[in-house]
């Protein structure tokens, strides 16, 4: 297509202009392509456009005179970019029933109950999230929560062309403050809730829900936890229909007589004309928020509730969430993603409700990432478990040992037993020995994750593996 197609209205010496690829980052420009110069939150692509030109760009779309005889200046690169990358797609987020979720935890969660829901329903489901990207049967791995604005596009397309009507999308704050989903317009936006996590990005808590409340802006219906304390902030000057959930307060939605078991849980849901028994097998309340979330979704996309209870029934768990891993030792092994104050106390919180011998969590902090979290969450181990293992999470460019020493700052006058083992491995291993029967051990952190990310480079680590391997182990000292 020519350029005049990619960015209507445009008039002068580039309408006509044959495009072969564009980009927004300079570091990919070949001969012939377009360059978008697009600021961020630490680079300003206007920084790079010399380079560009110097990489053969012929054209560079800029929002100011970068004195560049091959410049066009529009008003918003952002949003030229974006109407350039659904131009290329021919517009896949308009065939599509976008749902997007954010908030600090439970994102993923709820994203596979909900895609669950909607194909009870008879919906084909696409998926994009933390995890992974799935296309029908098709996954990909997923290296951001929300991809690049470009990506996103080429995804929904392929969605579409697989025959999806709708696309459930975890939608992060950066993802909101970057602007990777500008131009979209979601047919119904969830809120979980709001805790501290991301401060070294978005620097004070007034900025991240800011962010987040982004996505309210582009929605028909906002589906929002009345039960956290962002409520009221969250909700001030929305235009678009809310509906609220909640676990006892006057909400539209409420689950009641809610069973906490070891196995899951069960509740009923209330709302206007509807009364249902949900089952969900995952413990723990953050489990009843986040079904009560998906099952209010479902229902206001006219999804009758008796398939919305069989939708998040017939869920069997997310990886890395609440995730039990096999062990016939006589203790329960859970592997979970929780790497924020508020995450690390809900699956603490959760298993110690369980019947059990003793709770251990293995748990370390994210390097060059929001340091004020770390005593907090050293602080909230010692409260909610009888053992804690302090290790190391993705220490990335700082060293580990400083980090478990912020950790520790908030375990002083708990008489709770600690120990700190640097090396991960070795100290969900240590956990594992040390276990009797009738324990309960929560790796926290990695979830999902399949490395680990050091200060001399990225490993592969994998928390079953270790696990499985510690297991085997103990066998063989048992058969010797």
């Amino acid at each position: 297509m020519v350029l005049k197609e990619l960015i209507p209205g445009l008039n002068g010496d580039f309408e006509d202009f044959k495009v072969k690829n564009f980009t927004d980052d300079s570091r990919k420009i070949t001969p012939g392509d377009i360059f978008v110069c697009i600021k961020g939150p630490d680079n300003d692509g206007h920084d790079y456009a010399q380079k560009a030109v110097d990489n053969g760009a012929a054209v560079i779309i800029t929002e100011r005179d970068l004195g560049l005889k091959n410049q066009i200046i529009v008003p918003d690169t952002h949003k030229t970019f974006g109407l350039m990358c659904a131009k290329e797609y021919d517009f896949p987020a308009k065939k599509l029933d976008l749902i997007g979720i954010t908030g600090t935890n439970g994102k993923t969660s709820v994203s596979y109950m909900v895609k669950s829901i909607l194909e009870a329903a008879g919906h084909k489901v696409g998926l994009i999230g933390t995890i992974l990207y799935m296309i029908g049967d098709k996954t990909i791995e997923s290296h951001n929560t929300t991809p690049g604005i470009h990506e996103l596009n080429s995804l929904l397309s392929e969605m579409v062309d697989n025959g999806c009507d709708t696309v459930v999308m975890e939608v992060s704050s950066h993802a909101l403050s970057q602007r990777r989903v500008e131009g979209f317009h979601f047919k119904r936006a969830i809120f979980t809730n709001l805790t501290q996590d991301h401060l070294d990005y978005h620097k004070t808590m007034e900025n991240y829900l800011n962010a987040k409340k982004k996505l309210f802006s582009i929605c028909d219906e906002a589906i929002i936890n009345l039960d956290d304390a962002a409520y009221g902030e969250l909700t001030k000057d929305l235009s678009c229909k809310i509906t609220t959930y909640s676990l006892g307060n006057n909400a539209d939605y409420s689950a009641k007589s809610i069973n906490y078991l070891p196995t899951g849980v069960n509740y009923e849901l209330l709302g206007e004309n509807v009364l249902e028994h949900i089952e969900v097998s995952t413990g723990g309340k953050f489990t009843v928020y986040n079904s009560l979330a998906a099952a209010v979704c479902g229902i206001s996309l006219g999804v009758d509730s008796k398939t919305v209870a069989q939708g998040l029934k017939s869920i069997k768990g997310v990886k890395g969430r609440a995730e039990v891993v096999p062990c016939d030792l006589g203790f329960t092994i859970i592997i979970d993603y929780a790497h924020t104050p508020d995450g690390l106390k809900n699956i603490l919180s959760a298993f110690n409700e369980c019947e059990k011998n003793r709770l251990t969590v293995v748990f370390g902090c994210g390097g060059d990432r929001d340091k004020t979290k770390r005593p907090i969450m050293g602080n909230i181990a010692v409260h909610y478990a009888d053992n804690v293992i302090v290790t190391s999470d993705n220490p990335r460019s700082e060293n580990p040992e400083a980090i478990i020493e912020d950790i520790l700052v908030g375990v002083k006058g708990i008489n709770t037993p600690v120990k700190t083992i640097v090396n991960r491995p070795e100290a969900i291993k240590y956990a594992i020995k040390t276990a009797v029967k009738g324990d309960i051990i929560v790796l926290a952190g990695k979830g999902h994750e399949t490395y680990q990310i050091l200060p001399t480079g990225t490993i592969h680590l994998d928390e079953r593996e270790v696990v499985a391997e510690a297991i085997e182990e103990i066998k063989g000292k048992k058969d010797n």
